[in-house]
Order: structure tokens, then sequence, then C-alpha cells
């Protein structure tokens, strides 16, 4: 059976076992594909006109990010994130800058959510995921989200995120878009 991003992804062993015998993990699901790209605007129109996705959110300068734009589109069991650096003042700024210097346009991160961030983290950290943000707690107008960060081989990452307690367009910062 092929995984989609609309379909259950487990993080740990115990895939084997049936859904009425739960693994030691939670099962996931992707929540977002996060890249980095050089023009954030224009790649998000083109992705929106080749791949029938709506943009449903936005983060910047106007909503208090003054290191990197973002714009995110939805589609049925998707979510993309497009993201460029503004300017570079920052851990953020030059972590975006960097990537797009040695990987060019590029995914920087695959968000999973998860039902127990705490937990989530734990266990893949006790099994030797490099971690690279232990869990935290975000919050604004439309509730509260969970996240943490852990690295994978390779040099990649993903984001542990619980939205239960979450009703906005994204994540905190984002405001809904209504443009183009």
């Amino acid at each position: 059976m092929t995984h989609t991003a609309a379909e259950p992804a487990l993080l740990a062993a115990g895939a084997a076992e049936g859904p009425e015998e739960p693994g030691p993990l939670p099962t996931g699901r992707a929540d977002a594909v996060v890249f980095v790209v050089g023009d954030a605007e224009r790649a998000a129109r083109r992705y929106r006109a080749a791949l029938g996705l709506g943009c449903t959110a936005y983060a910047g300068p106007e909503t208090g990010d003054p290191e990197a734009v973002s714009y995110v589109l939805t589609g049925p069991g998707t979510r993309i994130v497009l993201t460029s650096p503004v300017q570079v003042i920052g851990p953020r700024g030059r972590e975006l800058a960097a990537h797009l210097a040695r990987y060019g346009d590029g995914v920087l991160d695959l968000a999973v959510g998860v039902p127990d961030v705490h937990y989530a983290y734990d266990h893949a950290v006790d099994r030797g995921a490099l971690s690279l943000a232990e869990p935290y707690e975000v919050r604004d107008r439309f509730g509260s989200v969970v996240l943490a960060t852990i690295g994978v081989p390779g040099g990649g990452r993903h984001t542990l995120v619980d939205r239960a307690g979450y009703a906005g367009p994204y994540l905190p910062g984002y405001e809904p878009f209504s443009g183009w």
C-alpha cells in the first residue's frame, strides 16, 4: 500500500500491528511540507495555478515576522508552506538564507501531526533522533499549538505538531489569506 499525505504514516516500528493493536508510538499524519524558496509569492501563485490549491494563510512582516514571508497552500489532504527570507537579522533568517545558498529551493521540514508531542518527541529522541527544539507551546487568538523539532538522518528535520487546541488558519503568527 502506498502512503499519501492524506493517509496515516507510522513513525516507528510496530507498523505491522493492526489498528486494534497500536505500536509504541501513536500514528501521525503529514501536517505540512515546508519549502524554502527564493520568491514565496511567485512560487505560491505557480503552485496554486498548477496544482489547484487554495492559498489560505500568510505570515510576514505585516503579521510580526520581520525575517520571512510564508504562504500556506491547501487542498484535500495537502498542506504546503512556501517560505522566503526577507532579511537576515536573527537565527531564522540565517537558517533560511543558508538553506537557499546551500541547496537552492527545496524542502526544509516535514511537519507531522501527532496526538501527543511530548510523548512522540521523547520516543524519537530516546531512539537516537537529534533534538532540535524541545516541546513548546505557541498561542494566538485562535488557540494554542504544541510543537517540537527533531533532526533525522541526512540532515532533514521533522516538526511534531499537536493542533488539537487550535482553530486558526495554520499556526500562531499566520493570518487568513484572501488575496489574489
